[in-house]
């Protein structure tokens, strides 16, 4: 599903951009795919996800959320979870607008649920680098696992992918990731890619928090089988991602350069296509004479010049060209062919 050669896969990630809202959830899943993605995916996260000591400290990591007094943490999340009947509702709506529908579970039975749902692969985001009930959980699917690498470090990172291998499951895509909400671009990395991609010998892909759509675009040029960027219908909205997400208009800018790109990638074999081929004549140039040479005349290097078009005699031959005499008269800039010439016998 997931390999070099291949288009990049775009994710349009909705998470709980949907507020919790099942019309919500709907208008982005549309949008998503009139945009051009290939995929939509949400969190399956619940009141699990966050320890008593949290929900104490009603704190969490936006400044959206950050000494608030109408609502506490454990409301939110209570509001913006969904269960596995949305889940299911969800899948199938997907299913009708045609576009792949999967979620990111943060516990086993949540990896089950979606699994038997039919998801195409398993994110593991990367707050579970380190959480070996659900990698190996992950890996005992053989499912493809897309592993977030953000807070990882190489050692880190490698342990996660043992404990997919150990199930048995090489489908695997590491996702360059930097955990920042949104990162400056002298954050990003990309250049990381290409050292996990020769660290692992998995495909990678890059899941966004960068504002807009250039460093999408970027990381697809650098070989990126998945693009995961967040999604919203609009910036403002009350939520804790929609800041950071992508908006229709940029969906579809990183959507439609996933597909130019792709075409525009092509292959290492060099070659001079069809299309290079019949215009090369045009506009490559050949050997013309710079003054008007009569017959019997022996041309010199002087009495040679390179212009367009490349019907004639290729420059590079000049060095044989000049020290041959003119076969018959040759008016001046005309293009020269080997019928006008013939050896110099002294």
């Amino acid at each position: 599903m997931f390999g070099a050669g291949q288009r990049t896969y775009v994710i349009a990630e909705i998470g709980a951009n949907h507020n919790g809202e099942m019309a919500l959830a709907r208008k982005l899943i549309d949008a998503a795919k009139a945009s051009g993605a290939d995929a939509v995916k949400f969190q399956s996260w619940d009141t699990t996800l966050f320890s008593r000591e949290v929900y104490d400290q009603n704190y969490f990591l936006q400044d959206d959320y950050r000494d608030r007094d109408d609502y506490t943490l454990k409301e939110i999340v209570e509001a913006f979870a969904v269960d596995e009947d949305q889940l299911a509702e969800l899948s199938g709506y997907c299913r009708e607008v045609g576009i792949d529908f999967s979620s990111t579970p943060f516990t086993v039975p949540q990896l089950e649920y979606l699994a038997g749902l039919g998801v195409p692969y398993i994110k593991i985001a990367s707050m579970d680098l380190n959480n070996p009930r659900l990698l190996r959980a992950a890996g005992r699917t053989d499912l493809p696992v897309l592993l977030s690498t953000g807070f990882g470090t190489l050692a880190e990172i490698e342990r996660a992918v043992r404990l997919i291998e150990g199930e048995g499951n090489r489908r695997i895509v590491i996702l360059h990731c930097i955990s920042l909400y949104p990162p400056a671009d002298e954050e990003v990395n990309l250049a990381n890619m290409d050292m996990l991609a020769g660290a692992f010998g998995y495909p990678v892909g890059f899941s966004d928090h960068t504002l807009g759509a250039e460093i999408s675009l970027a990381a697809i040029a650098r070989g990126a089988v998945v693009l995961e960027k967040h999604f919203t219908l609009d910036k403002e909205m009350f939520g804790w991602d929609h800041k950071i997400s992508a908006d229709p208009r940029e969906l579809e800018v990183i959507c439609r350069g996933a597909r130019r790109i792709h075409a525009a990638l092509g292959s290492p074999v060099r070659v001079v296509g069809e299309n290079e081929r019949a215009r090369r004549d045009e506009y490559r140039r050949s050997i013309v004479c710079a003054r008007a040479i009569k017959a019997g005349e022996v041309l010199r290097e002087e009495d040679l010049d390179f212009r367009r078009p490349g019907t004639g005699i290729d420059p590079m031959e000049w060095g044989r060209v000049a020290g041959m005499v003119a076969a018959r008269d040759i008016p001046e800039d005309t293009v020269i062919r080997m019928a006008d010439l013939r050896p110099n016998s002294q």
